[in-house]
């Protein structure tokens, strides 16, 4: 079954900034999602979005016959395709948030969810190279924490910006849209799911547009949307959603148990794999009871019973902060109201939008030159990534002897971009 086609397609997943490690187990995904011909054909698409008529001349084929197979590729949401003045674009997602998860959003065709929901469980959770890869590399992460407005103090709701709050996201959204959980429904194939509600996966913009299309996802108004927002609050789930300021296009309901995004930060919580909101709980000593309730219901163990030194009254909860994400559901289900938001010394960065934050992670992952020239069917792409690539791996007084024989301006402020 391992053939050069799906070797080639594993190829062109890693040279977006967020990969897929080749192994045993990604070949055997990729040959239930595409065929043969399929992946030989995909690994030849640009990374950035694209027209029929570009990868009809990647293809070597006639406008309408590539225009065929992009269509067949989108009903199974394997692109995403995209209205643009009239245009249709197309782009091939990363695998996640992408085609990984939209392969478990359907429900219909012949597709054998139970196996690939084992195949997932064995190379995300067990081989675990990949959500390493997804979550750890780099300073720029995927996704971010959303604030839990409910739990937020009436005199810090002012501090909280729009691009920090789902129903901010949800108010502003072109498209709406609602589909079944990936990590739950894979999860439930494996008899390991919990009882979260599983019709609750959001996706927005650009990405819902081409889901409702397609039939992978349903329509959803504003006022449905944030009551399954509140919903998903009322069974302590965290917001989960793509780490940009403008047109996000995913927020996830998490559980602690199921999803990926919360096993990844607690897993590789030192190396903070999941980006926090710009608050923190502060816990009244006094007030604390000691119950242990936030224990239970935080995703990702940053808080502990412990017995203060000195302190008469028993053991109390204590906060990690460098590993809390700041989701504020610990403020909602403290029975004694001990704890309280309050913001974080340093704000937390996060990027505009899609293609600022693939920038951002394709510098610190090496990779810049991938997104550049992107074009492999394309000769001198091939030849000018090489030779990019090669000049952003040396080491600083090297690559500053590169620059002068290179003599390029635009050479020059890309590696001084990507200066150590």
């Amino acid at each position: 079954m391992l053939t050069s086609a799906y070797k080639d397609l594993s190829d062109r997943l890693n040279r977006f900034p967020q990969g897929a490690p080749p192994s045993e187990l990604l070949y055997r995904i990729l040959a239930m999602l595409f065929s043969e011909e399929e992946a030989g054909l995909v690994a030849l698409l640009p990374i950035k979005p694209f027209t029929a008529d570009t990868a009809a001349r990647c293809w070597n084929m006639g406008e309408g016959a590539a225009r065929r197979i992009l269509e067949g590729l989108a009903d199974r949401a394997i692109l995403v395709d995209i209205e643009r003045n009239g245009e249709t674009h197309y782009v091939l997602p990363p695998p996640m948030a992408g085609f990984f998860e939209f392969s478990m959003m359907r429900t219909g065709g012949s597709l054998d969810r139970k196996l690939l929901s084992e195949l997932f469980y064995q190379y995300i959770n067990v081989e675990d190279d990949f959500i390493r890869e997804l979550f750890t590399r780099g300073e720029t992460q995927l996704g971010r924490t959303f604030v839990n407005e409910s739990a937020m103090p009436d005199e810090l709701a002012l501090h909280v910006l729009d691009y920090e709050r789902a129903s901010e996201v949800i108010r502003g959204a072109s498209h709406r849209a609602i589909s079944m959980c990936y990590c739950r429904h894979k999860m439930l194939h494996l008899h390991r799911a919990c009882d979260a509600p599983m019709d609750i996966c959001m996706t927005f913009n650009t990405t819902a547009s081409s889901l409702l299309r397609h039939g992978i996802a349903r329509n959803v108004d504003v006022t449905e949307c944030l009551d399954l927002l509140d919903a998903a609050r009322d069974h302590n789930l965290v917001q989960f959603g793509e780490n940009v300021r403008e047109g996000v296009n995913f927020i996830c309901n998490c559980c602690k148990c199921c999803c990926e995004a919360m096993i990844a930060a607690r897993k590789f919580a030192v190396l903070h794999p999941v980006h926090t909101t710009n608050f923190l709980p502060e816990i009244d000593r006094m007030q604390c009871t000691g119950c242990g309730r936030c224990m239970d219901v935080c995703p990702v163990d940053a808080l502990t019973l412990t017995s203060p030194e000195g302190q008469r009254k028993g053991a109390i909860a204590t906060l990690d902060e460098d590993i809390c994400l700041g989701c504020g559901l610990c403020v909602q289900d403290c029975p004694s109201g001990a704890i309280r938001l309050s913001p974080r010394k340093k704000r937390v960065i996060t990027p505009l939008n899609g293609a600022h934050r693939a920038v951002i992670m394709a510098i610190e992952r090496g990779k810049l030159q991938d997104l550049i020239f992107d074009n492999r069917t394309l000769w001198s792409h091939r030849a000018l990534a090489a030779v990019l690539g090669a000049v952003l791996r040396l080491a600083p007084v090297k690559r500053a002897l590169a620059l002068e024989q290179v003599k390029s301006r635009y050479l020059e402020g890309l590696i001084r971009s990507f200066h150590v």
